[in-house]
């Protein structure tokens, strides 16, 4: 008896990470030290020495159970994206520069070439951030998880001045709310969309027309990476007073914890383009509209609240980025909340 008849290949972990290798050097910065394969990351922080108060920024989440879509459809390549994405607009939504990220990996059973196609969606996550990929884990878990299923998880560290935090804590009456397109789903309420969609290899390649495209390419299309849009706001000296990712619990959750005590925030649904996948779901689901609202995204990645006089600069700058913005809204004297007008 040894370790690979218990069910842990020691072998196909070496053979995951020479595969990974090459994906993992595209998301170096200068300030990492050493390379991949140590028993830690090491990060210089000799770079940012000038801030005047520097302030580290962390973040860590997973991609829920939209991994279970990358099962069935045998496609593995992009869900570390979202693995990244959620953990980075977080730090990026707080005013941070995502510096480094990590990831954890938990399968059943490790298959190399599996592996290394997750890793390849981390760094390109990572490369779109901007953040150095600098370690990660690969746990095999035989008998505690199916062969052909793994999850995965992942932590960013960012930095930024204290004095560029974005706190929410300015935002006043009249403040315009400008929206950022999302790429679709994201990676939040897969467990509802499973309930309305049967999860079979047949359902998932199914042409909607309203979509363009598969059920299963709608519902994969990687989560939206904000990073260098609010970077690009930042260093055209617009101040973002509030930031809000929309993740789970969509607008209802999300929209309130940028905002301070005394400010409702008024959003306006026919201010922006809600996308098919979203109407689908509902359709097809029965889901009430409060609830949709409640649960995604609804075509909006981020939020951000900002001084009117800044509308037109913000949405040049956010359009420059490449990003679809929209003004939905403004912030008005009341209970803290959202209202959908």
């Amino acid at each position: 008896m040894d370790y690979k008849n218990a069910g842990v290949d020691i072998e196909a972990g070496y053979r995951s990470v020479e595969l990974m290798k090459e994906y993992v050097r595209e998301t170096m910065r200068p300030e990492v030290l050493g390379g991949l394969g140590g028993f830690s990351g090491a990060f210089s922080m000799k770079a940012f020495q000038n801030m005047e108060d520097p302030v580290l920024l962390s973040g860590t989440d997973g991609c829920g159970t939209k991994v279970k879509l990358a099962f069935l459809l045998d496609k593995h390549d992009t869900i570390g994206i979202d693995c990244v994405a959620m953990c980075v607009n977080d730090v990026a939504c707080a005013g941070g520069e995502p510096l480094f990220f990590l990831d954890y990996i938990a399968c059943g059973k490790n298959y190399p070439e599996k592996i290394a196609a997750i890793v390849k969606g981390v760094a390109e996550g990572c490369r779109q951030a901007g953040a150095a990929l600098v370690g990660g884990e690969t746990a095999e878990h035989p008998g505690l998880m199916p062969e052909d299923e793994y999850d995965l998880a992942g932590f960013a560290v960012g930095i930024a001045d204290r004095k560029n935090l974005i706190t929410g804590e300015n935002i006043k009456e009249g403040d315009i709310l400008v929206g950022i397109a999302s790429s679709g789903v994201h990676s939040n309420g897969f467990s509802l969309v499973r309930r309305i969609f049967e999860m079979t290899r047949e359902s998932l390649d199914t042409y909607y027309d309203e979509l363009g495209r598969t059920l299963g390419e709608a519902l994969l299309e990687p989560t939206r990476i904000y990073v260098r849009a609010l970077k690009a706001v930042k260093e055209a000296g617009i101040v973002i007073k509030g930031c809000s990712h929309i993740t789970g619990g969509g607008f209802y959750e999300n929209i309130p914890r940028m905002l301070p005590e005394g400010i409702c925030a008024n959003v306006e649904k026919g201010s922006f383009d809600v996308p098919p996948v979203f109407t689908l779901l509902q359709k097809k689901g029965g889901v009430e509209e409060e609830m949709m609202y409640n649960t995604y995204n609804m075509g909006l990645g981020m939020v951000l609240a900002a001084d009117p006089q800044d509308e037109d600069k913000i949405m040049e700058v956010l359009r420059k980025a490449g990003e679809v913005p929209y003004v939905v809204g403004k912030c008005r004297a009341g209970e803290k909340g959202v209202i959908l007008c």
